[in-house]
């Protein structure tokens, strides 16, 4: 089976995990489609205006070269992430030719909550997929109710080499602290924000945060990737996650990233979080912003040895819950199997 993945090729990509574990069981190979749309909407000002003027022929250009590759490959499946960037025709154009078409969604098909979460090609090609798959299992149950589509829930999970874990674990320098690593909005700036006025020291990591936050109690680091990505995660003693608008009853990939590599994660209390780990032993959960600054508090007063407990739990449960992607890939390759043979 021969199966061809349209999306984004950088770090850190939802993308590249599925790439490399279905490597184990099918002929796969990767599309940069989003790849070569910010190459052209970064690559100056002038394409910037033409793009959001609408006389931009970058999403045709991409779909020539999606076309073009597919006729060379002849991939069974297309399997598409988000798909911000394909064109409802190419769609078509697949299906006329017996190709299979699947969809996995890392925001969200219904609510975009930011300009890169998702646009008309997203909503117009919905109806078009053979299976979708959802991190969320009320997108699952919309999907099916109006497109009667095949839909399956498959969280997101964690990937990272155990000889990384191993060293990163040996480092052992942590920084007593809370630690934020993502991307800004309105409503996280504004929830850091208020924590550090209420006295919390807070590390932010991630692109564009010095534009919105300048407090004494805040650092600003630019986005880490790989190796230091993970080595951030694990070495502060409170690791902050906020969901956003699209998944607030549900999960994000921190909220298996940050267990997975042992790290101490503080998240919104939601359904998927309690049925994935166990509060207060595995993870901690906050319902509001008093609850979440009382547990930032409590956690930055455990001794090293019962934070070392928690952090211990945490991988426990991630490794023996099957929450690695490596584990998730195995149930979506069953779906792309039983697709394919249909």
């Amino acid at each position: 089976m021969k199966i061809l993945i349209v999306g984004a090729d950088s770090p850190n990509a939802l993308e590249r995990y599925y790439l490399k574990h279905l490597k184990e069981y099918a002929d796969v190979k990767i599309f940069p489609a989003q790849n070569m749309f910010m190459d052209y909407y970064y690559k100056s000002v002038i394409h910037k205006i033409i793009f959001r003027s609408g006389f931009s022929f970058i999403y045709r250009t991409i779909n020539s070269l999606l076309i073009n590759e597919i006729k060379q490959y002849q991939p069974d499946i297309l399997f598409v992430f988000k798909g911000m960037e394909v064109l409802p025709s190419t769609l078509k154009w697949c299906r006329a030719n017996g190709i299979k078409l699947a969809n996995y969604n890392p925001d969200h098909p219904f609510i975009f909550s930011s300009k890169g979460s998702g646009n008309h090609h997203v909503s117009l090609s919905i109806k078009l997929y053979d299976i979708h798959f959802t991190y969320d299992k009320y997108v699952k149950q919309k999907i099916e109710a109006e497109y009667q589509i095949q839909t399956e829930v498959v969280p997101f999970g964690f990937d990272i080499e155990d000889s990384v874990y191993n060293k990163i674990c040996n480092l052992n320098n942590e920084i007593h602290k809370a630690c934020f690593v993502g991307s800004p909005d309105r409503d996280r700036v504004q929830f850091i924000k208020r924590l550090a006025d209420n006295g919390v020291h807070v590390d932010v990591y991630g692109p564009n945060w010095d534009r919105y936050l300048h407090h004494r109690h805040i650092a600003i680091f630019p986005p880490v990737y790989e190796d230091q990505f993970w080595y951030t995660l694990r070495r502060y003693r409170v690791q902050l996650n906020m969901l956003r608008k699209h998944n607030l009853t549900s999960h994000n990939m921190r909220s298996f990233e940050v267990p997975g590599v042992g790290g101490i994660l503080l998240a919104p209390y939601t359904e998927d979080h309690v049925q994935f780990f166990d509060p207060d032993s595995d993870i901690y959960l906050y319902t509001n912003f008093s609850t979440c600054i009382h547990k930032i508090h409590y956690l930055l007063s455990l001794s090293n040895d019962d934070a070392m407990k928690i952090r211990i739990r945490a991988r426990n449960k991630s490794i023996l819950s099957g929450y690695t992607y490596k584990e998730r890939v195995i149930s979506v390759f069953n779906y792309l199997k039983s697709l394919n043979n249909k």
